[in-house]
C-alpha cells in the first residue's frame, strides 16, 4: 500500500482482501504481548505466499497465521506437498467454527495459539559425564510453531482411524485450546511440557 493512501482508502483496502474473501483481520486483537510481533494477520484473499519467505531468515513471522496452520498440515505422508487441501482444511475448520461460536474464527484460532503456545522448556547439560535437565524459557516464535505444530497434530491424532473428518477434528482442538479447555492435544501438550520444566528448575 502506498503511503499517501487516505485512511478510507486503506479500510476499503483491507475489506476487500479478507481472508479467504470472508473474515477480516482488523477487529482480531493479540493479547500476548510476546507473540504479538510473531502473529502475522496480513489481509490476503488466499493465504498463499508461495514460500517466498524462505529466503531470509525469520521472515515466517511475516507470513499469515493461517497460511502458517495449513502449513502444519503439508507434512511427509499422504498430504506432503498438497497445498490447497490443506487450505480447503482450514478454510472448512474456519467455517465450522464460526458456525458453532458465532465468533471471527480468526480471532479464535489466536486465542487458541496464545492458550496453546508453552512458555517454558527444558534443555540438557552435561558436566563430567553426568547429564541433567534444566528449565529454560522459550522464545516467543518457537512457542508459535510448537502451538502450531500441537494443534496441527492434535487434529490430525483425532481424525485417525475415526468417523469424524480432518476439518471437524481441526475446528473441536482449536474451540478447544480457544477455552484453554484440556481435552485439546496442544493445552495437554504444553502443561505436560511446563510441569517438566517447573521440575527442573
Amino acid at each position: 500500500m502506498s503511503p499517501g493512501m487516505s485512511e478510507a482508502t486503506v479500510k476499503e483496502f483491507a475489506d476487500k482482501f479478507k481472508i479467504f474473501g470472508k473474515w477480516s483481520v482488523d477487529d482480531v486483537e493479540v493479547r500476548d504481548p510476546g507473540l504479538k510481533r510473531y502473529i502475522s494477520l496480513k489481509p490476503m484473499i488466499m493465504p498463499h505466499s508461495g514460500g517466498r519467505h524462505e529466503h531470509r531468515r525469520f521472515a515466517k513471522a511475516e507470513v499469515n497465521i493461517v497460511e502458517r496452520l495449513a502449513n502444519m498440515f503439508m507434512r511427509p505422508g499422504p498430504n506432503g506437498g498438497k497445498k490447497t487441501k490443506a487450505l480447503k482444511i482450514v478454510r472448512n475448520a474456519l467455517e465450522i467454527i464460526h458456525l458453532r461460536t458465532g465468533e471471527n474464527p480468526i480471532q479464535v484460532l489466536v486465542r487458541a495459539l496464545e492458550n496453546a503456545a508453552p512458555r517454558e522448556d527444558v534443555t540438557r547439560l552435561s558436566y563430567g559425564g553426568i547429564v541433567y535437565f534444566k528449565a529454560v524459557d522459550i522464545s516467543p516464535q518457537r512457542r508459535l510453531d510448537l502451538a502450531l505444530r500441537y494443534i496441527a497434530q492434535g487434529a490430525r491424532e483425532a481424525a485417525f482411524r475415526s468417523r469424524k473428518t480432518t476439518d471437524e477434528a481441526l475446528a473441536d482442538e482449536i474451540i478447544l485450546a480457544a477455552q484453554n479447555d484440556n481435552r485439546s492435544l496442544a493445552i495437554r501438550k504444553k502443561n505436560e511440557l511446563e510441569r517438566v520444566a517447573l521440575a527442573s528448575r
